[in-house]
């Protein structure tokens, strides 16, 4: 119990506070660099991995055994979680910050290094894998400190606005991403970019890497923790204490992510796949005219983030995720036609209404999660909902709706879409409401 005189203490030590320019800066810059990270590699399994890395033979069978190392990572990132998330919890946000962004880093590199099928044999798939491991982990940590950095540094009625700040990172990463493999396709040959054009964008993440690592380095300890640490409001295992006090919110704020990590993972890896794919198994558009046309749909998915914030503020979480998942089932029944028709413009459209609702439903997430948790297992507790989601949700969400497809047709990949909404509505009707949660 703290004494007034303890608390007189605090108040005259009180630790700086950041910023609200940079905490916009280091939540959003670490999470542009993380996801350019993860979708160099998302983009790279659809239209470069099944060359390199896999034996050749059926084209689609490579294609699979390329979006299963894309799901690896999935894998490891409730595991990245418990390991980030304890030293967050315990140590500091800031520090597991950095190291989790360094693990990111130094994975993506070796991937663009790393020697092909032709070069090693079996080696090859086994190595990518295990930096795919790599990937994964450091992204199990990431997500959650920069929510936390965010919703932590922000005033009480902006909390849902503030915690969309990283979620945009995952729009200008995914733009640049994908707006690299677009100019170095326009730049090199067929020939060229398949032998080593792939691999630039992979190995330049170290730059930027440094840029993030520089940013977050001269921030403050989020004040939150601070005053937790001077409280000795801390656990000895974070993650035990979660399954064991805080099991249901976990639950329920996996279920509430789901969703939203399948739309994305179909509008985005999935939707690629198939849009590449010749006549009649896909829709037959070259590799430059779809991306072209993801990039300009992520506009939508960057404008809808804050937009979604303030209306998570104004209104409350749960009333505005309940609206957005409804909007989510409406636009899986409507997959099939859009996307089926194979005219440029509607399959345009297609792009921009999914990923639009895409920022919607991923916006309010970054204040959402963390307030399900108190400080002491906030960091883990956030992560680990969060990324526990991505398997459920992301990581099999292209095999998935490729073998719907495969052998139902779209319809299948709609209606799949549909149930995984309901089951999110299903958490968010079972959840409170959290807008006035202190942290």
């Amino acid at each position: 119990m703290q004494t007034s005189e303890t608390l007189a203490e605090y108040a005259q030590h009180a630790p700086p506070i950041n910023s609200r320019n940079k905490v916009i800066i280091a939540s959003l810059v670490g999470t542009a660099i993380e996801f350019f990270d993860f979708y160099i590699y998302a983009t790279a399994a659809v239209i470069v991995f099944p060359h390199i890395f896999f034996p050749q033979g059926d084209p689609t069978v490579a294609t699979l055994q390329s979006l299963a190392t894309f799901a690896i990572a999935f894998v490891a990132r409730p595991i990245g979680s418990a390991l980030f998330g304890h030293f967050g919890d315990k140590v500091g946000r800031k520090a597991t910050l950095v190291a989790s962004l360094m693990t990111m880093g130094v994975s993506t590199v070796i991937i663009g290094l790393l020697p092909s099928y032709q070069t090693i044999g079996v080696a090859a798939p086994l190595l990518l894998a295990l930096a795919r491991f790599g990937q994964g982990l450091g992204l199990g940590g990431e997500w959650g400190g920069a929510a936390l950095l965010a919703t932590e540094n922000a005033p009480t009625k902006k909390r849902a606005l503030y915690g969309s700040f990283p979620q945009l990172g995952a729009p200008i990463g995914f733009f640049f991403a994908n707006g690299t493999f677009l100019v170095l396709s326009w730049l090199l040959t067929d020939q060229q970019f398949m032998q080593w054009g792939w691999r630039v964008p992979f190995i330049l993440s170290a730059v930027l890497v440094i840029i993030g690592l520089y940013v977050r380095v001269s921030l403050h300890e989020s004040p939150v923790f601070t005053q937790a640490q001077h409280a000795q409001q801390h656990v000895s295992l974070p993650i035990s204490t979660l399954f064991k006090k805080h099991f249901r919110a976990m639950v329920l704020g996996t279920f509430i992510m789901l969703a939203t990590y399948t739309l994305f993972y179909i509008m985005t890896v999935y939707s690629m796949s198939y849009g590449t794919t010749p006549a009649p198994q896909g829709l037959g558009f070259s590799r430059n005219s779809f991306l072209w046309m993801l990039m300009v749909a992520v506009i939508g998915f960057g404008v809808a983030i804050p937009i979604a914030g303030i209306l998570a503020d104004r209104f409350g979480r749960r009333p505005t995720m309940i609206a957005i998942t409804l909007l989510i089932i409406v636009f899986a029944l409507l997959f099939p036609t859009i996307l089926a028709s194979g005219s440029q413009w509607w399959v345009m459209l297609f792009l921009t209404l999914g990923l639009t609702i895409m920022g919607l439903t991923f916006g309010p997430m970054g204040a959402l999660l963390p307030e399900l948790f108190p400080t002491e297992v906030r960091y883990t507790g956030a992560s680990f909902s969060y990324n526990l989601a991505s398997i459920l949700g992301a990581s099999a969400a292209p095999y998935i709706a490729t073998w719907l497809n495969a052998n139902w047709g779209l319809f299948a990949v709609g209606l799949y879409l549909a149930s995984m909404a309901v089951l999110t509505l299903i958490a968010l009707l079972m959840s409170k409401e959290t807008r006035h949660t202190t942290l």
